[in-house]
């Protein structure tokens, strides 16, 4: 057989398949999204959200160029609605140059952040919110004076009273009280929550506790009007119902939680209740649907109404306007501002004989809550809430006619097992959109929500709702006392619910939280999966499982350094180590152990223990080495110095060269040339540091290099000696 012959394979000679060339991928292309056609507007919330996020990723303030795109790109689409892909693509750029420009403007117009005293100072200012903690008050403070003769500052103060302090302000009232504040913490690791961020875009200036007792100095010239009702809503209901019950019914009713016990607390989010305490569409959908219920029934009950005018047309602007007045007194939280929306649009399609709670409705509602307040993207608060409500109104829709068949029966039982399954497909699906977030940000998997939510949420539409709005229809002729009771019976079964859930093996479990990338994949996997109508929808559900695997792709830290350098964790083979110094907080370290999927932490080994695997404490220093093939870090102990030398400075000296990197609490001085240096002079100037020990190298990462420069990351601190110059 000759060479020719043996060739059996056949060559493609005429290029590739037909399905395969160009021009018959855009046909495809262009025949999907023509059976999308309804489906695109659906798209440009999305769009505007990217926007957003873009703005927020970068690490210095970009300039007004890419927000000014927004009005020749939406321009465009308006003008080539006649070739309506490209419009729409046009559309989708445009609405992503707005989220960018909007987020841009809204940090541009807000005021810098505070340079506040390092000492304790005699401030004054008007009371603009009072809330009750489990042990005493904290205040929220406008037009703050750090002196007499001083200017007001820009942004809000946030005082902590003493616990036995016996004065009980009301907002609009004057205080004057000795002090000490702080700005807004960084975040607790690179890449970890940005608090300085989250008090920028809210107002926030900075927080602290009083020194002495608080003297009112003027009396309200201007109550704030929800904040008082808040407040005096919030003292009747404690003074009927105390302790944890009366808590939680007052956070149902006011919005806020900081007066629930900390135990009570926690078995809420580790049962998957937390939601409960946040005021979002299930509350509002029960007090405007009571609302409307009332309406509807005092129409009928005059015949002159009755046969001239159609009740829900009368009712449904009367619930808008309760749902309103609630949403207002709960403070207009960002679930609320989603709800509220939805609703509105709910009762304009009630005006006109349309349907309007559909993903239109809560595309709008997303759209006018970014567009108002740009940083709510990147809390949990609005990506659970709209998760939820997203994979709701799209699981509604994919079994309404399979339901509907089920519905034509006119057998008896059927009605109830209706109720049945959709209690548990809303629990299930809500429980499941929700998850990636609640990982993302929290570190953890709560098991058994389903469970707890079958009994909570009936038990709170039923009975706890509707005697908490009684009770609030009632206060003003003191006749809230038996409502309040009827309240309090239901909250006792939800926290009886939360405790006995929560106690379950393996309730909450701690799993490596997902990293943003993880989270974006997931939620472009759960947006392509319910916005779209055809069967290629269904390429959503791998993009979400690979977003939620993504933690499996991250390789954690192996030394974390605090701020303060009062915490320094190591993580071992073993588990976390950690250098724990007087005064060193517990919230960093809840926090760190939860980004590394860890529960329960051990103190660094005594000298001359050999426990850990790749720690070795022979003296008065620490080799870490995790890898045995990679880098090592020397950690110095934290020492008492002799007369006249620095002890870190000395165990520097001493350890140099040693390892990649020195790692120490306490300021080194002098140089050690080929080697890092972590110590309490770059966590002053930089922040957090994170430093990961990998075959590769040795990497460091302070906070400022990973937030770099933008208006809520304050500039790198100035020596006292520089500040007087």
């Amino acid at each position: 057989m000759s060479d020719t012959d043996a060739i059996s394979v056949p060559l493609p000679l005429d290029g590739p398949p037909a399905s395969w060339r160009p021009a018959a991928v855009v046909q495809r292309l262009r025949e999907l999204l023509e059976a999308e056609w309804s489906r695109l507007p659906l798209w440009l919330p999305v769009a505007l959200g990217a926007g957003i996020l873009t703005y927020f990723a970068q690490r210095s303030e970009p300039g007004p160029f890419w927000g000014a795109l927004a009005a020749p790109l939406l321009l465009g689409a308006v003008l080539l609605r006649g070739r309506p892909i490209l419009a729409w693509i046009l559309a989708l750029a445009g609405m992503a140059a707005l989220g960018f420009g909007v987020a841009g403007w809204q940090a541009a117009r807000l005021p810098a952040p505070l340079d506040l005293p390092r000492r304790a100072v005699v401030l004054e200012g008007r009371v603009e919110a009072v809330e009750t903690l489990p042990k005493g008050l904290r205040l929220t403070l406008g037009e703050v004076r750090l002196g007499p003769g001083e200017l007001p500052l820009a942004r809000r103060i946030r005082i902590r009273l003493r616990t036995n302090d016996p004065l009980h302000p009301a907002p609009g009232e004057q205080l004057r009280l000795r002090a000490l504040v702080r700005e807004p913490s960084v975040p607790p690791a690179p890449g970890g929550w940005d608090f300085q961020r989250d008090a920028f875009f809210s107002g926030l200036g900075g927080s602290g506790f009083a020194l002495g007792p608080a003297e009112r100095i003027g009396e309200a010239a201007q109550t704030p009007r929800f904040a008082a009702a808040r407040s005096w809503l919030e003292g009747r209901v404690l003074a009927v119902l105390p302790g944890g019950a009366g808590a939680v019914a007052a956070a149902l009713l006011t919005g806020g939680q900081s007066a629930i016990p900390a135990p009570d607390m926690q078995a809420m989010r580790d049962s998957g209740l937390a939601h409960l305490l946040s005021v979002s569409g299930l509350h509002i959908a029960i007090v405007m649907g009571l609302g409307f219920g009332i309406v509807r029934f005092g129409v009928a009950l005059v015949p002159a109404l009755a046969l001239r005018w159609d009740s829900k047309r009368i009712a449904a602007p009367g619930a808008l306007l309760l749902g309103g007045a609630y949403m207002l007194l709960t403070g207009a939280q960002v679930p609320m501002q989603r709800s509220f929306a939805m609703a509105a649009l709910v009762t304009f399609g009630i005006l006109i004989g349309r349907r309007a709670l559909s993903l239109r409705a809560l595309a709008l509602a997303a759209a006018a809550v970014m567009l108002m307040q740009p940083a709510a993207l990147l809390g949990p608060s609005f990506q659970m809430s709209f998760a939820a409500v997203l994979v709701l109104i799209a699981g509604a829709e994919a079994t309404g006619p399979l339901l509907a068949r089920w519905r034509q029966g006119a057998e008896w039982w059927r009605r109830p097992a209706l109720v049945l399954l959709g209690m548990v497909l809303t629990s299930l699906l809500a429980g499941l959109a929700t998850m990636p977030y609640g990982l993302h940000h929290f570190g953890r998997l709560q098991l058994y929500g389903l469970a707890a939510n079958m009994v909570a949420v009936p038990l709170t539409s039923i009975l706890v709702m509707p005697a908490g709005m009684l009770a609030v229809a009632l206060m003003p002729l003191g006749l809230e006392a038996w409502p309040l009771a009827a309240m309090g019976w239901g909250v006792e079964g939800i926290l009886t619910v939360a405790r006995t859930v929560a106690a379950w093996p393996g309730a909450a479990l701690t799993a490596m939280p997902i990293p943003p990338w993880g989270l974006l994949l997931t939620s472009f996997g759960l947006l392509w999966l319910c916005l779209w109508q055809t069967r290629w929808r269904l390429l959503g559900l791998p993009l979400a499982a690979a977003g939620l695997l993504s933690a499996a792709t991250v390789t954690p830290p192996d030394i974390l350094v605090s701020a303060d350098a009062r915490l320094i964790a190591l993580r071992t083979p073993q588990g976390v180590v950690l250098q724990r110094a007087s005064g060193a907080s517990n919230f960093l370290r809840d926090n760190w152990l939860r980004g590394w999927g860890e529960e329960e932490a051990e103190l660094l080994p005594s000298a001359g223990e050999h426990e850990e695997e790749g720690l070795d404490c022979p003296g008065l220093d620490c080799r870490f080495q995790p890898h045995p093939d990679g880098p090592a870090a020397m950690l110095l102990r934290v020492t008492k110095p002799r007369r006249g030398e620095k002890a870190a400075s000395v165990q520097a000296a001493r350890a140099c060269g040693q390892a990649a990197v020195l790692v120490s609490a306490e300021p080194i001085r002098g140089r050690c040339p080929g080697t890092a240096v972590v110590d309490r002079f770059s966590v002053w100037r930089d922040g957090p540091h994170a430093i990961w020990l990998g075959r590769g190298g040795v990497r460091v990462v302070s906070d400022r290099d990973w937030r770099g420069a933008r208006p809520w990351v304050p500039p790198p601190p100035r020596p006292a000696w520089a500040k007087d110059q």
